[in-house]
């Protein structure tokens, strides 16, 4: 069962990197729209992909969760598990803050241009790769 819930984790954690990936693509292209019609067409696109990636983001954490509570003396006390807990916080931040900016582009409230988009876009890369390294790795 220990396998099963691993790959259940990881497969739902790479379709939220997926959303993660592609929504923040969205708002570049949304920020650099003029057409009324393509910014409408957008805002759908962005509310479909954030409703949709969501759900993968809740069970990519109450997967992980549950792993964690099978032996949570012993995650607990490491070092590699307590940073990528951390780094899972900062990335379900980041998400929520998705949608803030997701409504703040819907409702033609947002002043962000491309480029901060385009910077935002990065960030769940810096994410990723120690979180990975963290899980298999296990350097501390």
């Amino acid at each position: 069962m220990l396998l099963w819930l691993k790959a259940l984790h990881l497969a739902f954690m790479v379709c939220w990197f997926a959303g993660l990936f592609y929504l923040p693509r969205l708002f570049v292209y949304h920020a650099m729209a003029t057409e009324p019609s393509v910014r409408e067409q957008l805002c759908v696109m962005e509310r479909r992909l954030y409703r949709f990636v969501s759900p993968f983001a809740a069970l990519t954490v109450g997967l992980g969760l549950w792993l964690l509570a099978l032996n949570p003396a012993f995650y607990l006390s490491q070092g590699w598990m307590l940073t990528k807990l951390g780094l899972v916080l900062l990335l379900v931040v980041y998400h929520l803050y998705c949608g803030h900016l997701l409504r703040e582009l819907s409702a033609g409230r947002s002043t962000r241009s491309h480029r901060y988009f385009r910077i935002f876009n990065e960030l769940p890369v810096l994410i990723l790769f120690p979180v990975v390294i963290l899980a298999v790795v296990r350097p501390f």
